[in-house]
C-alpha cells in the first residue's frame, strides 16, 4: 500500500496526516502521540476512528500538526485520521460516518468589533 495523505481541520488547527501499514506507532511532529496530547481524554479522541473499525495495530500514522490548541489539533487530527481510513478502505466509512467522525466542526472564533470588548459584549449603558 502506498501512502495515503489526508488533511482534517478544527478550529484553527491544521493537520497532515500520512497513513502507512505497520504496528499502530502515531508520530506527532516527530513525538510519540502519547508524549504530544499529555491528557488521556485527548488521546483518546485521537484514536477513536482507530479503535471503532478495530484498526489500532494496522497502520502507521505521521502526522504534522500547526495552529490553535491542544484540543482543536486533536479534534483535527481525529478527521484527518478518519480521512485517511476511509481512502485506504471504503468499508470504514458507513461506521465511522454514523459516529459522526467525517463531520467537520464548523465552529470558528467570532471577530472581535470594533468599539466592543469583545465580538458580542457591549460596554455598559448609561441612560443620564
Amino acid at each position: 500500500m502506498e501512502a495515503i495523505n489526508t488533511i482534517g481541520r478544527r478550529k484553527a488547527a491544521v493537520a497532515r496526516v500520512y497513513l502507512n501499514d505497520g504496528k499502530g506507532k502515531i508520530t506527532v511532529n516527530g513525538r510519540d502521540y502519547r508524549e504530544y496530547f499529555s491528557a488521556e481524554t485527548l488521546q483518546y479522541v485521537v484514536t477513536q476512528p482507530l479503535f471503532l473499525i478495530n484498526a489500532g495495530e494496522k497502520y502507521d500514522i505521521v502526522v504534522n500538526l500547526e495552529g490553535g490548541g491542544i484540543k482543536g489539533q486533536a479534534e483535527a487530527l481525529r478527521l484527518g485520521i478518519t480521512r485517511a481510513l476511509v481512502q485506504a478502505d471504503e468499508e470504514n466509512k458507513k461506521p465511522l460516518k454514523s459516529n459522526g467522525f467525517l463531520t467537520r466542526d464548523p465552529r470558528e472564533v467570532e471577530r472581535k468589533k470594533p468599539g466592543r470588548p469583545k465580538a458580542r459584549k457591549r460596554f455598559q449603558f448609561s441612560k443620564r
